[in-house]
């Protein structure tokens, strides 16, 4: 089973910015697309963000603009930089592989990380 482990989540005001960092377990990441996902209080899970084994990348329109996907394939590892941070932005952040259908379709998948809160307030 995929372990994911996410990090780098916090406390920001309006306008500011955050990377995270998300590296699954195995070996499993250069065969898979990856995707950020976010969800916040009664709201349901959504995809933020996509990005292919090559690099090809996809975005919510509420973030186009303002996050940036990428992956670094030697250390296993996706990023989401965040910028101009919007208070509507605080949620839990998720990630996840698989095929790229799945990742735009929000699953199925086989597990969830713990994700990593990120509060956007002054």
């Amino acid at each position: 089973q995929v372990q994911l482990v996410e990090s780098g989540g916090g406390l920001v005001q309006p306008g500011g910015s955050l990377r995270l960092s998300c590296k699954p377990s195995g070996s499993i990441f250069s065969i898979n697309a990856m995707g950020w996902y976010r969800q916040a209080p009664g709201k349901q899970r959504e995809l933020v963000a996509a990005i292919t084994t090559g690099g090809s990348t996809n975005y919510a329109d509420s973030v186009k603009g303002r996050f940036t996907i990428s992956r670094d394939n030697a250390k296993n590892t996706v990023y989401l930089k965040m910028s101009s941070l919007k208070p509507e932005d605080t949620a839990v952040y998720y990630c996840n592989a698989g095929p790229i259908i799945r990742i735009m379709n929000g699953g199925p998948f086989g597990s969830w990380g713990q994700g990593t809160q990120v509060t956007v307030s002054s």
